[in-house]
């Protein structure tokens, strides 16, 4: 089963990101998102369990640098050509561009997305 990147459904968008995801990989969804410097996760995800995201996420860092901050308070740097493991309890900021494709548990990353669809809209 494969899929080309641009067939990847787009569910948001912003004139400096764009995300996609689509389920049906096994249990799983696949994501390919592009953030710019500077975004970052943690506001999008106040208000689920410790204000971080509860979905574990396998992946590949195509382009840039992304940090991650872990409920434990440890850190660490994602880079350009990094395979990761995220497990659950984190938050992310782009410390540059980035390109991001990742793989999570569809049912834990979809409760992610409807709350962080829900703070962009409060957000404006």
């Amino acid at each position: 089963m494969k899929i080309n990147k641009e067939a990847i459904p787009v569910v948001m968008q912003t004139p400096d990101t764009i995300m996609r995801n689509m389920p049906g990989y096994g249990g799983m969804t696949i994501a390919f998102n592009e953030v710019p410097a500077g975004a970052d996760f943690t506001p999008l995800l106040q208000g689920l369990h410790n204000n971080s995201c509860h979905c574990p996420h396998w992946g590949y860092l195509v382009e840039g640098a992304m940090r991650v901050i872990y409920d434990d308070g440890t850190e660490e740097l994602l880079e350009k050509g990094d395979v990761f493991y995220m497990p659950n309890g984190h938050t992310a900021k782009a410390e540059q561009n980035t390109k991001i494709i990742d793989f999570s548990p569809t049912k834990e990353f979809q409760e992610v997305m409807e709350h962080i669809g829900k703070k962009m809209a409060e957000m404006g």
